[in-house]
């Protein structure tokens, strides 16, 4: 259960959706030329969490120090697992990432693309050995990663077999995904500025440079209040100026990703302990997967153009 655990399965389970949705909801009703047969679309979604997993690993084992002050009780690196068996576990997932990465590149006749594997495992261990200790470059740098979970759909998909007689198509779809992995950098930074007021007793023992460290937790709160209505006016006024003609696409983003948002806003504007900023890192995981939720509904849009 230890090894589950470590590896942040209800994120990876996330990030398994979204590739899901865009390639099964999204790419596949259209008929477009795709690369990806469901057996190498398995292949690279099975890549993609491996790496993503391993990250979580080496993310874990470096942070031992810091999370023995900010949650001792979900402490599994050098408790439930010993430092040792965890980075072969890092080992075994980056690598079995990297392998397969490998494979796929090499099916969509694409080997060059096998080198975007090894830069994001490259990266997420920096990312934990030392880039997260410097001020907000840590934040961007997952969040940037966040974003191309669902990018890469694109890349190995639609890339491959890219065509000048389908081409308009093909780049409408891709520009939609880039719209949502926008949506998914914005989030995962905003709910990053928020983990680090839950967590800055750890981080000032861990050496590290956060925003409420700089700034004051006050001021961050403040940040994040504002980051949480702007998203909220932004999801609003995309909303009533292009879904007016769908009426269940309407619905689901005043009700379903406003509402929310507005809750986040609200309890973010009095937030002062822990327990409400535990809260607010938990509406922004809501809000990410009813995003991510919307995905199908993007169809019905498209048909329609």
């Amino acid at each position: 259960m230890a090894y589950l655990k470590i590896i942040r399965p209800i994120n990876l389970l996330l990030i398994i959706l979204a590739m899901v949705l865009i390639k099964y909801t999204l790419f596949e009703p259209f008929e477009v030329s795709l690369a990806l047969t469901p057996l190498t679309f398995s292949i690279l979604a099975l890549a993609t969490i491996c790496i993503a997993a391993g990250g979580n690993v080496i993310n874990d084992i470096q942070d031992v120090a810091i999370d023995k002050i900010n949650k001792p009780h979900k402490l599994i690196v050098g408790k439930s697992i010993s430092e040792k068996a965890a980075y072969n576990y890092y080992i075994f997932l980056t690598s079995i990432g990297v392998i397969l990465g490998f494979m796929v590149s090499n099916i969509v006749q694409k080997p060059s693309l096998a080198v975007v594997f090894i830069l994001v495992a490259a990266l997420l261990y920096w990312y934990a050995t030392f880039i997260k200790l410097m001020l907000l470059i840590g934040n961007l740098l997952v969040s940037v990663l966040v974003g191309f979970s669902l990018l890469i759909v694109v890349l190995f998909d639609i890339f491959p077999v890219l065509n000048e007689l389908e081409k308009p198509l093909q780049l409408l779809l891709s520009k939609t995904v880039l719209g949502y992995a926008v949506a998914a950098f914005y989030f995962n930074f905003l709910r990053e500025i928020v983990k680090d007021i839950q967590d800055i007793n750890g981080d000032k023992n861990g050496e590290r440079t956060t925003l409420p460290m700089v700034i004051g937790i006050s001021r961050t709160t403040t940040l994040a209040f504002c980051l949480g209505i702007f998203s909220l006016f932004m999801i609003l006024i995309f909303a009533f100026n292009n879904l007016y003609q769908h009426t269940l696409l309407l619905f689901y983003y005043i009700f379903l990703l406003g509402g929310p948002l507005l809750v986040f806003s609200i309890k973010a504007w009095s937030a002062k302990k822990s327990k409400d900023y535990k809260l607010l890192s938990l509406l922004l995981k809501v809000i990410m997967f009813l995003g991510v939720c919307s995905i199908p509904f993007y169809a019905q849009i498209i048909h329609t153009l």
